[in-house]
C-alpha cells in the first residue's frame, strides 16, 4: 500500500508520517518511510534547489518541472521497487503538493501539473492523510523549526491560507483516497486516529 501525508507547512504531517511508520513497524510490518521533494539520491539533490533560498528564486512553471523530475527519480528508485517487494510505502508529500503549491496557489497551472503527472508519474497513492489546521498556527510552528528549508514559509500567511483552501478542495475532489484529519490536537490524538484509519485500510 502507498500512503501519503499532505498539509500546509508546519501542520505536523512529517511527524505523523514518522509516527505511523514506527507504529506499523512495531507490529512487524515492512515499511519504507520517504519524503518529497527527495526520497532518492537524485531527488534529494533537487530538493535543495527547491526548499532553500529566496522565495522568488523560481517561477511556478520552473518549480513544476523540478518537482516532476525529482518525483520521477523518487518513483523509479524508491517507491516502485518497495511496492513491488510487498512493502508499505509512507511518503511525506507526493503529487498533491505540486497540484496545490504550484497548480493552485502560484498561478492557474493545475492543468499543466496534471498533464505532466499523467505522462511522467502515472501513479496515485492508495490512501492520503490531509493534516488540516489553521495557517497562522501552522506557520508559527513551521518557522519555529528554523530548519533552513523555509522558502515556502517565507511566502507568508496569505500564501499558506491559499494552500489550505487548495488542499481541502483536493480532498473534496478525491474523496475515495483522502482522509481529512484535524491537526489542531495533540500529536498523540492525531496519531491514534491516523493509525486506526491506516490499519482499517490495510485490512
Amino acid at each position: 500500500m502507498f500512503i501519503t501525508f499532505e498539509g500546509i507547512d508546519g501542520s505536523g504531517k512529517s511527524t505523523q508520517a514518522r509516527r505511523l511508520a514506527e507504529a506499523l513497524r512495531a507490529e512487524g510490518r515492512d515499511v519504507v518511510l520517504t519524503r518529497e521533494p527527495g526520497g532518492s539520491p537524485g531527488a534529494e539533490e533537487i530538493r535543495r534547489l527547491l526548499v532553500e533560498g529566496d522565495p522568488e528564486r523560481w517561477s511556478a512553471e520552473t518549480e513544476i518541472l523540478l518537482f516532476t523530475a525529482a518525483r520521477r527519480d523518487h518513483l523509479e528508485k524508491t517507491i516502485l521497487p518497495a511496492l513491488h517487494a510487498g512493502q508499505i510505502v509512507i511518503s511525506d508529500r507526493f503529487a498533491d503538493s505540486t497540484r496545490v503549491y504550484q497548480g493552485a496557489a502560484r498561478g492557474e497551472l493545475r492543468r499543466l501539473v496534471d498533464r505532466l503527472h499523467d505522462e511522467m508519474i502515472g501513479r496515485e497513492p492508495d490512501l492520503t492523510f490531509l493534516i488540516d489546521m489553521e495557517p497562522a498556527e501552522a506557520l508559527e510552528r513551521g518557522l519555529a523549526r528554523n530548519s533552513g528549508e523555509d522558502r515556502f514559509e517565507d511566502m507568508g500567511a496569505g500564501f499558506q491560507a491559499l494552500l489550505r483552501e487548495g488542499f481541502l478542495s483536493l480532498a473534496a475532489e478525491y474523496p475515495a483516497r483522502f482522509r481529512v484529519i484535524d491537526g489542531a490536537r495533540s500529536p498523540e490524538a492525531v496519531a491514534a486516529e491516523v493509525k486506526r484509519i491506516a490499519e482499517s485500510a490495510l485490512r
